[in-house]
């Protein structure tokens, strides 16, 4: 890890001793496990006092089955620089029952549309988003597609009365070659 990094993460740890834990880097690239009630404290010393200026990414992963229930849900805030090379990531662990976090909107105004993305397909609810609702999928909608334990298929779709098989018996495409999932 760059000196440069190192000593931001150093100084997010002294601010939020309890909150921030060690850097991790693997493949390249750091990352930080933050409390999630302080992630928007954090965010704004991150980018006044730093250059992380950009929320380049806002991500979410569902671990059903894999960790604890205290560790279902993964928010991985991406963070860069324009003007240096240092990228760093922020994660936020969420408990299955209790999916919410504070909002970053107000520190990252980018973070807006991330955010009601991650709510749309994972439930994830931002408190104090100025404006979270659903931005891809229908309003009546029920359910969030991305979570794992989600019907992959072989049930009705809430929407439009379609039917989706389940995977196992949905057929290949095929193409003009007559080779499945092959282009012409």
């Amino acid at each position: 890890m760059d000196d440069r990094l190192a000593s931001i993460v150093a100084h997010a740890r002294e601010r939020f001793p309890m909150a921030v834990s060690q850097a991790v880097e693997e493949f390249g690239e750091v990352s930080v496990d933050v409390s999630r009630d302080r992630i928007a404290d954090l965010g704004k010393i991150l980018r006044d006092d730093t250059p992380f200026e950009l929320l380049s990414d806002l991500s979410c992963v569902d671990y059903l089955d894999v960790n604890a229930s205290d560790r279902r849900f993964l928010v991985a805030y991406h963070l860069s620089s324009p003007k240096h090379p240092y990228r760093l990531r922020l994660r936020v662990w969420i408990p299955d029952g209790d999916e919410r976090c504070p909002t970053v909107t107000s520190v990252w105004p980018t973070a807006n549309f991330h955010e009601r993305e991650i709510f749309d397909f994972f439930g994830i609810t931002f408190e104090g988003h100025p404006n979270l609702r659903r931005i891809f999928m229908p309003d009546e909608w029920e359910g969030y597609p991305q979570r794992k334990d989600y019907p992959l298929g072989g049930t009705n779709v809430q929407y439009h009365g379609a039917f989706i098989p389940p995977p196992d018996v949905r057929k290949q495409p095929t193409t003009t070659t007559g080779y499945p999932g092959r282009l012409s």
